[in-house]
């Protein structure tokens, strides 16, 4: 009788596996050899969608290239297909969960903001689709799984970078953070600005923070003056920035302001005159001469009528990172691209693009001055710190 019954149970675990891997090849897209359908979600409405549509620029700018020169894979094209996640972690989930289930897109690229890249990347990793993130900084972003990729610099990077240009640079001893505690990427670059500063030998007050829908920073930013610090930390996003360094100046603190690459955005310009003596890191200068850099930015002037900033660079050279990897992998199949990406090095518009172990890539930041003047903002090139 316990030998029957374990048969039994032998019998229905096959068959439910089989039923398990049945339904995992019906989600499977199916390579017919035509057009190759690749997916794009970001924040095209709601409060980030200064990158979102920087991002959608920059993708459709490399996808009609790729295309006008021929395609990949021997003469097929790309067609893009475009969700818009509304700023926020669920709709990035339910924008990535259709762009796989039903119009069936062999990879995905975006978000911007680590956090909706954390809510939808989880998707990807199931489904075996490749997504390439062009912005997400937040370490954790690859740690997802093996589908996840990214072209630009991370958080621990990026603090070493802030900290030591204050240290080094501006020679400020003792600073204070702004976090926004409802965003990963200000959570872990507060993290890490602040371990790097206090290595160096500076003095890191304990950070204050703040939730990303508030614009009254002026209470925060008393007690700060009261401390007295050299220089401030503002690890959100451009939409506060904006807003913090206003405040801050009409305050009468006229120390230097430091932020992240979330500091790229229209919004910034809300800050006017105050954002001179502020200070950004960021992932690449479109005032570098290499031809690739000046091709590109001459092609987005051309097409868009405006200044890329690097989000859109970052866009741009994630779409030729995925092209790069299918052509190396002859093939659209998930497994396969997400080989080829792993062994990508790509020359890009913000540098050499060469995935390492943990599929994040290793290359330089830049430091820009930030400065308003005849209503515009302007990044200024500081210097280019390399990892190690």
């Amino acid at each position: 009788m316990a030998r029957a019954t374990a048969s039994r149970l032998l019998l229905a675990a096959v068959l439910l596996a089989g039923a398990a891997a049945c339904e995992r090849k019906s989600d499977s897209v199916t390579d017919t050899g035509g057009d190759i359908v690749i997916g794009m979600y970001g924040s095209l409405t709601g409060d980030g969608a200064s990158f979102g549509l920087s991002s959608k620029d920059g993708t459709e700018l490399a996808v009609d290239e790729i295309n006008a020169a021929g395609g990949v894979l021997d003469g097929r094209k790309f067609t893009l297909l475009i969700e818009d996640d509304q700023s926020k972690p669920e709709e990035a989930t339910s924008a990535v969960t259709k762009l796989i289930t039903q119009d069936k897109v062999v990879a995905v690229l975006g978000e911007v903001a680590s956090r909706r890249t954390l809510a939808a990347a989880p998707v990807a990793q199931r489904y075996q689709i490749p997504l390439i993130t062009p912005a997400s900084t937040n370490e954790r972003v690859t740690q997802v799984g093996n589908y996840i990729f990214r072209v630009c610099f991370i958080d621990p990077f990026q603090g070493e970078v802030l900290a030591k240009f204050a240290y080094n640079d501006l020679k400020v001893r003792k600073v204070a953070i702004l976090k926004d505690i409802t965003q990963d990427y200000s959570v872990g670059l507060t993290d890490s600005v602040a371990l790097n500063f206090a290595k160096l030998g500076g003095t890191v007050l304990p950070p204050v923070s703040y939730s990303g829908a508030d614009a009254d920073f002026k209470a925060v930013l008393t007690q700060i003056r009261s401390e007295k610090p050299d220089a401030i930390f503002a690890t959100g996003y451009y939409s506060e920035a904006g807003i913090i360094v206003r405040q801050a100046r009409e305050l009468g603190m006229k120390m230097p302001i430091l932020g992240g690459d979330g500091w790229v955005g229209d919004a910034l310009a809300n800050g006017r005159e105050a954002l001179n003596n502020t200070y950004i890191s960021n992932h690449y200068s479109g005032d570098n001469p290499a031809p690739i850099v000046q091709n590109f930015v001459t092609a987005y002037r051309q097409r868009f009528n405006k200044e890329p900033d690097a989000i859109a660079a970052l866009a741009y050279d994630a779409v030729k990172v995925l092209a790069d990897a299918m052509n190396r992998a002859k093939s659209t199949e998930g497994p396969k691209v997400r080989d080829a990406l792993a062994k990508a090095d790509v020359a890009g518009v913000t540098g050499q693009l060469k995935m390492n172990a943990q599929r994040n890539v290793d290359k330089p930041a830049v430091l820009h001055e930030v400065t308003y003047a005849n209503g515009q903002v302007k990044f200024l090139y500081k210097t280019t710190v390399s990892p190690g």
